[in-house]
């Protein structure tokens, strides 16, 4: 990756994307919420179909000379509803949260009801937080995990249904380690008659693969990213059955947003050609089997697991039981200077503020791409824990740095 042109154009912004793409290299990235795609992915991204102008939809555009256009979004479309079986499939919105958005829109008016899993225990900011568009527009009410077993409440859930009646249940999540159960949530939202969104945006990979339970077909709308754990490139899609199928087109364009981006479109149509290989099944079950190790690993080094451990492709560290003084920002920051990547987050029952928290969000969809198994992540577990327990020496800081810059080597991003 040279950047010739950019380089000949603009030294300053191509010397940061060299930057990136050594940072990117040199570094594990165990965000739950990234991964890495393939160059033909890159390439369908960045060609000139940025130059397109495409508002509508396939065989129902504003402007003249999208037949290719067509051609692309139609086989994202198709490839979509073969790999999730939904009816009908909108590959449009440019990320889950304006994914989530198209349903709002397409359900709600502003002061209607939305129930939700809590930001702190693992929702989402596009589920109702205050600093959110969803938070100003509407009235929410949130349900929780159970903080003693880390699984989510679903009796809490069915009494603030029954109390709230909220106009819209979201389910799904951005930090939760288990599995959801999205019948057992419909028949609330059925008993109040209420709509079901069920956001997969973590989870779509797992969803398309078998490996986690599938809401489409169970809930009324399915949203999701298509950047985690598909490997299709940044953007989002919506999910819904023939009955709400106008209703969501039109709450996506012209409702959310104006013309789509087509290079991202075609992101998502290359990925999600891939995911429909069986060397992707694999891919997804490797990343669960690497989450239930490093889990596994770091458990046995004394740490505690949210929920004890892990049922998809993330695990969540509470470091108040056996690093009570160390905070999830402070050790975020001694294994980024070791050169792994990962994020502090909040636990069921946070003592600690929301930009310092008690825990660790680590995720396997990186490494598993980059072509980590289970002995690979033992290991990278060993190290994890020993910069979690010595995250204030430097020797040690440097000592695991050189290890790990020898795994970014072993397991190249791009060969």
């Amino acid at each position: 990756m040279e950047f010739e042109h950019v380089r000949a154009e603009d030294q300053s912004v191509a010397d940061a994307l060299a930057g990136e793409v050594d940072r990117q290299e040199g570094t594990l990235s165990l965000i739950a919420s990234e991964n890495y795609v393939s160059r033909a992915v890159m390439e369908a991204q960045g060609s000139l179909l940025t130059n397109k102008y495409a508002e509508g939809y396939p065989d129902r555009r504003y402007y003249a000379g999208c037949e290719y256009v067509d051609e692309i979004e139609q086989l994202a479309i198709d490839r979509a509803k073969e790999l999730w079986g939904a009816d009908h499939v909108n590959v449009q919105p440019h990320s889950g949260t304006q994914a989530n958005m198209a349903v709002y829109l397409a359900t709600l008016s502003p002061g209607d009801r939305i129930l939700s899993l809590e930001l702190s225990h693992g929702g989402h900011l596009s589920h109702g937080h205050p600093v959110n568009f969803t938070g100003q527009l509407f009235d929410v009410e949130h349900y929780h995990v159970d903080p003693e077993t880390g699984y989510l409440d679903y009796q809490e859930l069915k009494e603030k249904a029954e109390s709230f009646e909220p106009d819209i249940i979201v389910s799904g999540f951005s930090a939760y380690p288990r599995e959801v159960e999205w019948e057992t949530i419909q028949e609330v939202a059925d008993s109040v008659g209420s709509y079901h969104l069920a956001d997969i945006a973590h989870i779509t990979g797992l969803v398309a693969t078998g490996v986690h339970s599938s809401p489409v077909g169970v809930a009324d709308f399915v949203t999701g990213s298509t950047h985690k754990t598909i490997r299709a490139g940044r953007g989002g899609i919506v999910m819904t059955d023939d009955e709400h199928a106008e209703a969501i087109d039109k709450a996506v364009f012209p409702g959310g947003q104006g013309g789509p981006l087509a290079h991202n479109i075609a992101g998502k149509a290359v990925g999600f050609g891939e995911a429909l290989t069986p060397e992707f099944d694999e891919y997804i079950q490797q990343t669960v089997d690497n989450a239930r190790t490093l889990g596994e690993t770091l458990a046995e080094h004394g740490l505690s697991l949210v929920s004890g451990g892990t049922d998809n492709h993330m695990v969540l560290v509470d470091l108040r039981d056996s690093h009570p003084d160390l905070s999830g920002g402070t050790a975020e920051d001694s294994l980024a200077a070791a050169n792994v990547i990962l994020n502090a987050n909040t636990v069921p029952g946070e003592t600690r503020s929301a930009f310092d928290p008690s825990g660790l969000r680590i995720g396997t969809p990186g490494i598993t791409t980059r072509g980590f198994d289970e002995g690979a992540v033992e290991e990278l577990a060993d190290h994890i824990y020993r910069l979690i327990d010595n995250h204030d020496s430097e020797d040690v800081i440097y000592e695991v740095g050189e290890r790990i810059d020898e795994l970014c080597a072993e397991y190249p991003l791009y060969d």
